[in-house]
């Protein structure tokens, strides 16, 4: 998620005062007031006295509050004096290296109490009116680590989606080289480009295809992009970006409940939503180049840039500085060395079906065009093409022994199958065999979210 700036002064108005006297009906102040007094006072003796508080009664509790509160403190003093009694009192010395405070912080069990979720509300508030339902009144409603919800540094959907947004035929998108990257998928017969340039600007989209309801999701900073069906036992979920992250990966909202959504999970992590069994059923996105895509489908459409906001869609300019290096925005739990953080994976999981989640690596793929593997007894195939493009079968005991990187291969009985966007055909007998679902992703990020990834290098 691209950090904008925005000119953030803490003052709290009325309504941020407000939701902290509902949520504290006690005589007695609280923990976690102290830590906002910083942002509610003015007044010096005010700090002053937070302070005293805060090092006198220091406790392990307190480690993420001060982290927090020193990260959007604007007043240089303040935030020194508070970051001295931090050091002292965890005997870290990281001056205003927040990563290295975080990494700290979850290398041990979590120490928070239910009113961190309070205060997160109430500072967070600060910034966007809509934040603080995420957290307020919600302990018992998380099943991830609270302490490691980051603000990404937008408001509510401060990133816009793309909502039902204008495409066109591709003879009419002129503006796109082959070259270019595209994010394709396929419904029902619809078939649909989403290029990299458009879509990193605005991170989601949602729209109907193929008589669908779906959402397209891309977190740019873990290099993901997948596609939910946003309908779910008759109720369809109106998806959003909420402006936190997950392991550095963006956590999604839905607009009714306001509950927050792993991404890469497909679930409610936070909120009323949290232990009813949702998960969203996700369907192939092929990561390739216009001109590959446009070859094959030369009857999909693709984004318009006419999309109602004003950005640069050149190629390659939506984070350019972040894609060219290794060096992560924000810091994750626990990082693999296997692959670098941001090479390509594949990932092949059956969230319905097994826990075992495979992750492949993409220039394995790429010099390995057919590739044969096994995920909950079942065999797939890989093919990946001359555009890096990966597609998956479930292709049972047949054997593939050539492919033209493109569209046709060969099986062990010398007979020729099609590949397309849901299936893989035999040509002379018309036998098909199903698409696996599958998308491509950073290792950094795919790994944060599946520790017990399998990975094939």
């Amino acid at each position: 998620m691209m950090r904008f700036i925005f000119t953030l002064v803490f003052i709290f108005n009325i309504g941020v005062t407000n939701a902290q006297n509902t949520v504290n009906n006690t005589l007695e102040k609280q923990d976690y007031e102290y830590f906002l007094d910083f942002f509610t006072s003015g007044n010096t003796q005010v700090h002053k006295e937070a302070l005293k508080y805060i090092e006198d009664h220091w406790k392990e509790s307190f480690e993420v509050m001060a982290v927090e509160t020193m990260y959007f403190l604007r007043s240089p003093s303040t935030s020194l004096k508070l970051l001295n009694i931090l050091q002292k009192k965890t005997k870290k010395y990281y001056p205003r290296d927040f990563d290295k405070w975080y990494e700290y912080i979850w290398s041990k069990q979590s120490s928070y109490p239910d009113a961190y979720y309070t205060f997160k509300a109430i500072l967070h508030k600060a910034i966007d009116s809509r934040f603080d339902r995420y957290f307020l009144d919600r302990e018992h409603q998380s099943t991830i680590r609270l302490d490691e919800v980051r603000w990404g540094g937008v408001k509510q959907d401060g990133i816009p989606p793309l909502r039902n947004p204008k495409m066109l035929n591709a003879k009419d998108a002129t503006y796109l080289d082959d070259k270019d990257i595209v994010f394709g998928i396929s419904i029902n017969g619809d078939t649909r480009a989403y290029p990299k340039r458009i879509l990193a600007w605005h991170e989601m989209f949602t729209d109907q295809v193929g008589n669908i309801p779906v959402a397209g999701v891309y977190c740019t900073l873990c290099g993901t992009v997948i596609l939910y069906k946003t309908e779910k036992d008759g109720i369809r979920y109106q998806m959003g970006t909420s402006g936190f992250l997950y392991r550095s990966n963006k956590l999604m909202y839905d607009q009714k409940t306001q509950s927050l959504w792993n991404t890469l999970w497909g679930k409610p992590v936070i909120g009323p939503l949290v232990g009813k069994g949702i998960e969203l059923e996700y369907l192939s996105v092929v990561t390739t180049t216009w001109g590959e895509w446009k070859k094959r489908h030369p009857k999909t459409t693709v984004l318009s840039l006419k999309t109602g906001h004003r950005r640069d869609y050149d190629e390659g300019v939506a984070y350019k500085d972040y894609f060219s290096t290794d060096e992560l925005m924000f810091t994750v739990q626990e990082k693999d060395t296997r692959l670098k953080n941001k090479e390509e994976i594949l990932a092949i999981r059956l969230p319905d079906k097994t826990e075992e989640n495979i992750a492949i690596s993409s220039n394995f793929l790429k010099k390995n065009h057919i590739y044969k593997g096994v995920i909950n007894h079942n065999n797939f195939t890989v093919f990946t093409d001359q555009s890096g493009a990966h597609r998956v079968y479930f292709t049972k005991e047949i054997e593939f022994t050539s492919y033209d990187k493109t569209s046709l291969a060969q099986d062990s009985n010398g007979e020729t199958w099609e590949l397309d966007e849901n299936q893989i055909k035999n040509i002379k007998s018309g036998k098909t065999l199903q698409r696996l679902p599958t998308h491509n992703a950073f290792w950094f990020g795919y790994h944060a979210a599946f520790p017990n990834v399998k990975l094939i290098k």
